[in-house]
C-alpha cells in the first residue's frame, strides 16, 4: 500500500508557500480565495492565485473537456489521466517556478480533487491515483497546506442551482450519490494527513468562514491576517 504522500519540508520565506483550496460543489471556495487574495495583497506579499483544472493554455483547454456536459461519457480513467496532463503542465511551468520564486501561490483545486472526484467519485483505485502522481511529479509536489471547505452535497447543489451563472457543468451535473461519494473522499483524506489539512465548515456566514480561513493561515505561517498573533 502506497502511504499517503507528505509534504517534505518546511517552507521558508525564500521558498515561497503553496495553498490549496478544496471542497464538495457549491462549497464557496472561489469567493474566499479571492477574500485572502485581497487580505494577502494589502500586506505588500507577493500572490499567484490560479485553479484547476487549468492554470496554463493546454490546461484551460482540457477543462473545457472535463466540464463540458457533451463529454459525459468519458470513461473514469480517460478523467483521471487529462486532470494528470493538465495538472504535469500547471506544476511545473506554472506553481514550481512561482513557489521557487518566493510567491505564495494559491489554488483553487489540484490532487486531493483527484483522489476525491476521480477516486472516491469514479471509483479508480487511490492508490493508484497517488502512485501516478508520484511517478509523474515527484513527492515535492503537494502544497504546504490544503484547506477543505466542508459542506453537504445536498446544501452545495442547491447552492450552485440558485447561483444564477447559469446550467451546471458536468461534473455539478453528477447524480447526488457521486457527490456523497466526493465529499467521503475528502474528509478520508483529511483524516489521513492532519498535518497538511485544515477544515473549515462552509455552512457558515461567509464572514465567519473567512474569519476562520485567516486564523488557519495566521497559525500555519504567522502572517497575522487577523490583526493579532495566534496560537
Amino acid at each position: 500500500m502506497t502511504p499517503p504522500i507528505t509534504s517534505s519540508s518546511t517552507p521558508t520565506a525564500a521558498s515561497g508557500v503553496f495553498i490549496t483550496f478544496e471542497g464538495p460543489e457549491g462549497s464557496g471556495k472561489s469567493t474566499q480565495i479571492r477574500q485572502l487574495v485581497a487580505d494577502l495583497e494589502a500586506t505588500g506579499r507577493p500572490v499567484l492565485l490560479t485553479r484547476e483544472p487549468g492554470g496554463t493554455p493546454a490546461g484551460d483547454r482540457i477543462r473545457g473537456i472535463l466540464l463540458d456536459r457533451s463529454s459525459e461519457m468519458l470513461e473514469a480513467e480517460t478523467e483521471m489521466f487529462l486532470m494528470l496532463a493538465q495538472r504535469t503542465e500547471h506544476w511545473r511551468k506554472v506553481i514550481k517556478p512561482a513557489r521557487a520564486a518566493g510567491r505564495i501561490v494559491l489554488c483553487d483545486r489540484y490532487f486531493d480533487s483527484s483522489l476525491a472526484y476521480q477516486g472516491y467519485g469514479r471509483g479508480i483505485d487511490i492508490e493508484a491515483v497517488r502512485r501516478l502522481h508520484i511517478e509523474f511529479l515527484g513527492r515535492e509536489f503537494l502544497p504546504d497546506l490544503t484547506v477543505l471547505f466542508d459542506l453537504a452535497p445536498e446544501k452545495g447543489l442547491e447552492r450552485v442551482r440558485t447561483s444564477g451563472r447559469g446550467g451546471p457543468d458536468r461534473m455539478e451535473s453528477e447524480d447526488l450519490a457521486f457527490h456523497r461519494r466526493v465529499r467521503e473522499g475528502y474528509l478520508a483524506a483529511a483524516a489521513a494527513e492532519p498535518g497538511r489539512y485544515c477544515v473549515i465548515s462552509a455552512d457558515l456566514e461567509i464572514a465567519e468562514v473567512s474569519r476562520q480561513l485567516r486564523i488557519a493561515v495566521d497559525a500555519r505561517f504567522g502572517w497575522h491576517l487577523n490583526g493579532k498573533a495566534t496560537t
